[in-house]
């Protein structure tokens, strides 16, 4: 990780130009910046310092320093130089998940591939930090705004602020409940004791906002139906799931892998933590799920060159369920911890 000169951001930003802005939040604004050698960077400004401040400048230091996931935005380096901490970051030039589920555009939709992957990407690199990291690490603010898409459209899970180190077997008992509105675990929101399975809770609404593109926090005057995930289990429960959907969903995936996808979600949504399901098995059923759309794809494809050659004998040419849901059983995933590739700057 390189150490960079309040010099050198301060030029890479245009001394921190109000037109160089990317984003800003609770704890700082974010701003695109140039290098000397051109590469293109994201240097996140922090508020004013203070004690819990400087708590998750360290934190998200120490944790972007150990974690190489292609899924996971890079840490390239900081500057210690001035009061207010700096961190740069990979740039990641598409923006966040949420506008394109919640802002959605003709000119480039979200297809339900995309969404299907983006999932997949999400929940390996989860995965990844909660079993496959050397000490399990909690990100504690999984929220489709804090999901970035690169050049390629790829998931970056960003914003590592409120993460925490957890040793096996322990969770993370806080004395002041951290998180967004709409994607906090309830078990969490009562106890103030965070576990793996409140990010999986977390993960499981980023899941019903790509099955409904609706946001967490809903527009309606009845307080019942305000919270996505209550209004999305409810719709299930009375079987109206095909009610609150998007209607790209709707167009474009087969019912059986919306149905499977939305059971998924439910689960991860479960209000006892325990019965939820780890992120190691959420990541194997939606990859399962993906290969399984896949292969199906592959067949028919395979099918109608078959036909073109004139030999249709054997075929059969509607979408077979049962085999997909034999697919599902039938598919290993490895999580992908493979190392981010390099910086194209």
């Amino acid at each position: 990780m390189k150490l960079f000169t309040s010099k050198d951001l301060e030029k890479s930003t245009d001394n921190y130009n109000a037109n160089r802005i990317l984003g800003q939040g609770g704890q700082g604004i974010v701003y695109k910046g140039m290098l000397a050698d051109g590469g293109i960077v994201a240097v996140k400004k922090s508020k004013i310092l203070d004690e819990s401040n400087l708590e998750q400048f360290i934190n998200e230091v120490v944790i972007l320093s150990q974690i190489n996931h292609r899924n996971v935005v890079k840490l390239l380096g900081c500057c210690l130089e001035t009061e207010v901490p700096l961190l740069v970051y990979e740039f990641i030039p598409n923006g966040s998940l949420d506008q394109y589920i919640h802002y959605q555009s003709e000119e480039f939709p979200i297809t339900w591939e995309m969404r299907l992957r983006i999932a997949v990407e999400v929940s390996g690199a989860l995965s990844y930090l909660h079993s496959a990291a050397s000490i399990p690490i909690y990100h504690r603010d999984i929220k489709s705004a804090n999901i970035l898409l690169d050049d390629k459209y790829q998931a970056k899970v960003s914003d590592f602020g409120a993460s925490r180190f957890i040793t096996i077997d322990q969770t993370h008992l806080t004395t002041q409940v951290q998180g967004s509105f709409g994607y906090l675990d309830p078990e969490y929101f009562r106890s103030s004791h965070f576990t793996e399975k409140s990010d999986v809770y977390s993960f499981g609404v980023v899941l019903v906002e790509l099955l409904t593109g609706q946001k967490p926090i809903r527009s309606t005057e009845a307080e019942e139906d305000k919270s996505l995930a209550r209004y999305f289990i409810q719709a299930m429960k009375e079987n109206c799931l095909f009610e609150v959907l998007d209607d790209r969903v709707l167009k474009e995936a087969e019912k059986v892998e919306i149905i499977t996808v939305a059971t998924l979600a439910k689960r991860c949504l479960n209000l006892n933590g325990k019965k939820r399901p780890t992120m190691k098995e959420v990541a194997f059923e939606l990859r399962g799920i993906r290969e399984s759309i896949g292969a199906s794809i592959l067949q028919q494809n395979c099918e109608e060159t078959d036909f073109v050659d004139g030999d249709i004998t054997g075929h059969d040419f509607e979408r077979d369920s049962s085999s997909s849901g034999s697919t599902l059983n039938s598919v290993s995933v490895s999580v992908d911890a493979d190392p981010l590739i390099s910086n194209k700057w």
